[in-house]
């Protein structure tokens, strides 16, 4: 990627300005003034991810312990298109978040952007925005191969794990509010210990987006123990987060994924970590669905 494809939307902001307006009069090239978290990053050669340790593919720990996976590679593709728009070559600092602690991440500053399974929605944009979608997943259970739970409607008198704090935790709450199954939930700290609690018998079955179930199982070889079921229960489109209100990194996300959509690497990021063999050796084997193929294709479109 080129530096001149990122400077564009950033002298486009200046141009919008009084300052920038008048030099453009004059055919003069408007100053970039770098604000917000552009000015932040540049004034200190790095820039912070907030990372989750067990979203498999999307983020997570390797055996040498760093962060990996699909949305990973696609936000260093993303710091490479800042550090060109800001003329320096960013280090990354990262920082593990939980699914209770990544939206404070970003708010309080603590990190610039989150590279995880975040779901876009309506409730989240008004405190962070987003990414245009990368991946969409919904709600279903993980039950031990031979359960009696096919559906939620097989919940009843039975205990379920959640993520604390994802929009999984709501969707359930919604379900046993909603359609009158009366079920125990409990939650835990992360994916990783969701599992965990399953593993050890202590739950019936553990609901989070299908795909992560898909991660977490390929990650354990335990597709001949568990199997994903039920239909599903939310839609979640997941997206990069950043801070809110802040226009020159919007417009610089939205352009950088523009380019990576129609060069090809989000493709070529999703065949890598959906249906090659992921470090642990297994494949999730999970093909691109229409709808993605379609909102990738929306996403690589240039603006008339």
């Amino acid at each position: 990627m080129m530096l001149r494809r990122f400077a564009a939307p950033l002298l486009a902001l200046a141009l919008a300005s009084g300052a920038g307006a008048a030099r453009a009069q004059a055919d003069e090239p408007a100053p970039v003034q770098l604000a917000g978290t552009l000015a932040k990053v540049r004034a200190a050669s790095a820039i912070t991810i907030a990372f989750r340790e067990s979203s498999i593919p999307f983020s997570y720990l390797s055996p040498r312990k760093e962060p990996i996976g699909y949305s990973i590679e696609l936000c260093k593709k993303l710091v490479e298109a800042i550090g060109e728009a800001v003329g320096r070559e960013l280090a990354i600092r990262w920082v593990a978040v939980t699914s209770e602690t990544r939206m404070d991440a970003i708010t309080s500053g603590r990190a610039d952007l989150e590279c995880g399974s975040t779901t876009d929605n309506l409730e989240r944009r008004k405190l962070v925005s987003f990414s245009p979608t990368i991946f969409v997943a919904g709600t279903k259970l993980l039950v031990r191969r031979g359960s009696p739970i096919q559906s939620f409607r097989d919940l009843g008198g039975k205990t379920v794990v959640v993520t604390a704090g994802t929009t999984n935790e709501k969707a359930m709450q919604e379900i046993a509010r909603r359609l009158k199954v009366d079920f125990k939930l409990v939650a835990a700290r992360d994916h990783a210990e969701s599992y965990a609690r399953l593993e050890a018998g202590g739950v019936d079955a553990f609901a989070t987006d299908d795909v992560l179930l898909y991660g977490l199982v390929a990650q354990h070889k335990a597709q001949k123990k568990y199997q994903v079921v039920g239909e599903f229960l939310s839609y979640d489109p997941y997206g990069i987060m950043f801070r809110r209100d802040d226009a020159q990194l919007a417009a610089l996300v939205r352009q950088a994924f523009q380019y990576l959509a129609e060069d090809g690497e989000v493709e070529r990021q999703y065949k890598r970590w959906f249906l090659r063999r992921l470090p642990s050796g297994e494949s999730l084997d999970l093909p691109m669905s229409p709808q993605l193929e379609t909102l990738i294709k929306a996403m690589a479109a240039r603006p008339e």
